[in-house]
C-alpha cells in the first residue's frame, strides 16, 4: 500500500516543503496538494518537483471549473515533465460555494463534464489533434461561435508519459461509477471499511463493468488520521469537530452528501442528530453527538496492534492506497508516525 498526505502550507510554505522531504524519506510516497481559494495548486507542485526525488505529486484536486480542460492536460503534462514522470492530474467538483461565489462560473454537470475532461485530456497527451466535439466542449470551437479560424492542434511538446494518472474526488453515487470507470485512482471521503460496501458498493460495480480492460484497477485510497502507540486514543476526539461541520453543516438539509454517507454507514438517526444540532446553532453539541465508534474506525489511531487491524480491514474492504493525515505538535513527531506506518504497512 502507498502512503499519502496532503500538504499543508498554513505555517509556511517552504517549511512545509522541508516537512514533505522528511516525510519522503520517512516512506511517504504521493503528496497531494490542495487548491480550493487560497493560492494555486500547479505553481506549489512546480516547486515540490524540483525539491523531492521519489514522491508523486498530486492535484489534490483542479476544480473542472476553473481551466479549460486543455489547460488541465497541458499543466498536467508540464508538471510531469518537471517531476520526471511524477505527477498525478487530481479533479473533483469542488462546489458551488467557491465555483460561483469565488470564480463566478456556473455551477452545472459537474459528472458530465468530468467525462468529457477526461477524453480531452487523454488525447492531448497522446498528441493527437484535438477534436472533440461534446455537450459541454466543444474543441476547435465551433466557426459559427467564435472568428472561424479555430484548428485542430496538437500539443507541441512530446510529454514524458501518453497517460498521466487521474485521479478523482467523488462522493454521489452517479460520480462514484463513472469514476470506477474511467479514471485511475479515487478519492472518497468518510470511508469506513466496514460500510464501503454498503454505501458504494452498487456504484462500484456498475462503474467497473464498464471500465476498459486494457486500464489497470482502480487506486482507493482512505485512512484517516495517523497516531499510532499506547495511550493515544484521545488524539480521536480531533474528529469530532471536523465530522460535526461536514455531517452536520455542509450543503443543505435535504441535499448533504456526508450526510447520506454517514447514514449509510449505519448511523442513520446520528446523522440526523447531528445535522439538527448543527443548523440550530448548537456545534459543540452535535460535534458531542458524533459516535465513539465512528471516530475508532475512520481513523489510524491507538496501539500498534489496533492499527494493524485497521490496516488488514482497509484492504480487505478495497483499498490500495493509504490517504492519511499524520497528528504530532512538530514536524517531527509528524515525521516520526510516518516511519512508524511505513514499517506497519511494509509489515503486512
Amino acid at each position: 500500500m502507498r502512503i499519502s498526505t496532503l500538504m499543508g502550507y498554513a505555517g509556511g510554505f517552504k517549511e512545509a516543503v522541508a516537512e514533505i522531504k522528511s516525510l519522503e524519506q520517512a516512506g511517504l510516497d504521493l503528496v497531494w496538494v490542495p487548491e480550493a481559494y487560497s493560492f494555486d495548486a500547479p505553481t506549489a507542485m512546480g516547486y515540490l518537483a524540483a525539491e523531492t526525488n521519489r514522491v508523486t505529486i498530486a492535484s489534490g484536486i483542479l476544480p473542472i471549473y476553473t481551466r479549460t480542460p486543455s489547460l488541465l492536460a497541458m499543466t498536467a503534462a508540464g508538471l510531469d515533465y518537471l517531476s520526471d514522470g511524477r505527477a498525478m492530474l487530481g479533479l473533483g467538483a469542488s462546489g458551488p460555494q467557491v465555483i460561483e461565489g469565488f470564480h463566478g462560473t456556473p455551477y452545472n454537470a459537474p459528472v458530465a463534464r468530468i467525462r468529457e475532461i477526461i477524453a480531452i485530456c487523454r488525447q492531448v497527451w497522446r498528441r493527437e489533434r484535438l477534436q472533440h466535439m461534446g455537450t459541454h466542449y466543444q474543441i476547435p470551437l465551433p466557426q459559427d461561435q467564435g472568428t472561424g479560424l479555430g484548428k485542430p492542434l496538437k500539443l507541441i511538446n512530446h510529454p514524458v508519459r501518453t497517460d498521466i494518472p487521474i485521479a478523482i474526488a467523488s462522493l454521489g453515487p452517479t460520480s462514484v461509477a463513472t469514476t470506477a470507470e474511467l479514471a485511475d485512482a479515487w478519492l472518497p471521503a468518510f470511508f469506513t471499511p466496514e460500510a464501503a460496501r454498503a454505501v458504494w458498493g452498487d456504484a462500484l460495480d456498475q462503474g467497473t463493468a464498464k471500465r476498459d480492460p486494457q486500464r489497470p484497477p482502480l487506486d482507493t485510497f482512505a485512512g484517516g488520521s495517523v497516531a499510532i502507540g499506547e495511550g493515544k486514543e484521545l488524539l480521536r476526539e480531533r474528529g469530532r469537530a471536523s465530522t460535526a461541520l461536514y455531517v452536520g453543516g455542509m450543503g443543505a438539509r435535504s441535499k448533504n452528501f456526508y450526510n447520506d454517507i454517514f447514514a449509510k454507514s449505519g448511523y442513520v438517526d446520528e446523522a440526523k442528530i447531528i445535522q439538527d444540532l448543527y443548523l440550530s446553532g448548537d456545534k459543540q453539541a452535535a460535534a458531542a453527538a458524533v459516535p465513539d465508534d465512528y471516530l475508532a474506525k475512520s481513523a489510524l489511531i491507538g496501539p500498534e496492534g489496533f492499527v494493524r487491524q485497521r490496516l488488514y480491514a482497509l484492504k480487505e474492504a478495497g483499498v490500495t492506497s493509504l490517504n492519511v493525515s499524520f497528528i504530532g505538535e512538530t514536524a517531527d513527531e509528524r515525521v516520526a508516525e510516518c516511519e512508524k506506518l511505513r514499517n506497519l504497512v511494509d509489515s503486512l
